[in-house]
């Protein structure tokens, strides 16, 4: 499969199987078209008012080259690993601990209800955390790194817990020969220097929430007891943060929404204020939210994500250019095979885990009891889930089998499909159409700057 597209004033060409990218002029663009269809005749007889002949024959000599070498037109490379994915045995290697269900905000996009995950406020204990800290190690096999994020809510919230909650994981790390990588997720609100102190010793990341300017940011983010801005409480916080972090091992995290589809600006606001890690996504959300991203909403969006992709490729031609996470593509390998079919590893390599210990495949599951998988006590009983979940891939699902972005976005998120189809193999649709338009901004930029 190749997909042909134009971005910012360049031609590329990607073979969707190799992951070969290409830079192209006009005819090459125009003769990797037509390849496949018609004999090197047809194709000279079709373009020969546009381009002399010899140019045409010389450049479809040198597509022929390329496919010979394996970097268009490619045969299917993941197809034959199907089987022994869908036979593996999985191991847990994540967990999103929820061990806040309770915020100080009231976002109005809120999956979470405000932390309430459609049941009750609750805080983690240490017993509840600890119990989920020694499944993920009984439960990862062989896998050294383990990733844990402290989830809300807003974690926070209950702080002590979080640092018990660490030193416990530090304490159990050389006897099972495992190495735990913390992460935190955080509003902001709560922050202070001894907040940041911990987090800079034992967090590897942090995820810190903020959707842009200040008026987008405060109309969707406001404290429950209206105590003023969120942006003016935690923007001086969140520079502290990127700094005494090197502008590494973080993220501002924001949302965009149908009220802010001008959301580049938002994006831009936040690298103008100093910060290099940024990642401002889509809502997600039922089709009457007035918030919510429509159909209609998607001209805007495209033309928002070609500007992004534009100011981002000047920016780092200048030297001040700064990360954006749906822009960030590896083109020399990428993720593993496993990884490129099945993505994140939702409901049997990633769990959630509520504040009472109960696990589902991942947060946006959380309170939906149809998704309820078992407990930290007795560990997964509805095993038939985690094998669903095991078994989706890009292969399961008909919508991605003539999609190019299928190996970049392994067929979208689960818990979206879930929620839009009733179905976790049937991807989101507003979502697979935002996500293509981000793969090739990103490979317009991978590419362009590969080529200076």
């Amino acid at each position: 499969m190749v997909h042909l597209f134009k971005n910012n004033g360049y031609n590329i060409v990607l073979d969707v199987n190799s992951s070969s990218v290409h830079l192209v002029d006009d005819l090459g663009y125009d003769v990797i078209g037509v390849y496949e269809k018609k004999s090197l005749d047809e194709i000279v007889e079709e373009f020969e008012e546009k381009y002399p002949e010899d140019e045409i024959r010389e450049v479809y000599g040198e597509v022929t080259e390329l496919k010979n070498q394996g970097k268009l037109f490619t045969e299917d490379i993941y197809e034959p690993y199907i089987d022994a994915f869908k036979q593996r045995k999985t191991y847990v290697k994540a967990l999103c601990l929820h061990i806040a269900h309770d915020c100080n905000l009231k976002c109005k996009y809120c999956f979470a209800e405000e932390g309430e995950y459609h049941g009750r406020r609750a805080l983690m204990s240490f017993e509840v955390g600890k119990k989920a800290l020694d499944y993920l190690v009984a439960n990862s096999g062989s896998k050294r790194n383990l990733e844990v994020d402290f989830f809300g809510g807003e974690p926070t919230m209950n702080w002590e817990v979080v640092k018990q909650l660490v030193e416990y994981g530090r304490s159990i790390e050389k006897e099972h020969n495992k190495n735990f990588r913390f992460t935190l997720t955080t509003n902001g609100i709560l922050m202070n220097d001894e907040i940041l102190e911990f987090c800079n010793k034992e967090m590897s990341n942090i995820v810190l929430s903020i959707d842009g300017r200040k008026e987008v940011n405060d109309f969707m983010r406001p404290t429950r007891n209206n105590l003023g801005s969120t942006y003016d409480i935690i923007m001086p916080k969140y520079k502290k943060i990127a700094e005494s972090r090197n502008q590494n091992n973080y993220y501002v995290r924001g949302t965009f929404t149908h009220y802010n589809t001008d959301f580049c600006k938002d994006v831009l606001h936040f690298a103008d204020e100093g910060f290099e890690q940024i990642s401002v996504e889509p809502v997600v959300a039922p089709a009457e939210e007035p918030y919510a991203i429509q159909e209609s909403d998607l001209p805007k969006i495209y033309e928002q994500y070609d500007e992004l992709a534009a100011e981002l490729l000047k920016r780092k031609k200048a030297g001040n250019g700064f990360n954006f996470f749906h822009f960030m593509i590896d083109l020399d390998g990428g993720p593993c095979v496993y990884k490129r079919l099945q993505g994140c590893g939702s409901g049997c390599e990633y769990l959630a885990i509520t504040p009472w210990g109960d696990i589902y495949p991942c947060h946006q599951f959380v309170g939906n009891e149809k998704f309820l998988m078992g407990n930290v006590n007795e560990g997964i009983v509805k095993k038939e889930i985690s094998a669903e979940f095991a078994k989706s891939n890009v292969y399961t699902k008909e919508k991605c089998q003539n999609c190019f972005a299928k190996y970049y976005c392994s067929g979208g998120c689960a818990a979206n499909a879930y929620n839009f189809n009733g179905n976790i193999n049937d991807p989101y649709e507003i979502g697979c159409k935002m996500q293509r338009k981000r793969v090739e901004c990103a490979l317009m930029i991978k590419a362009a700057l590969a080529s200076d």
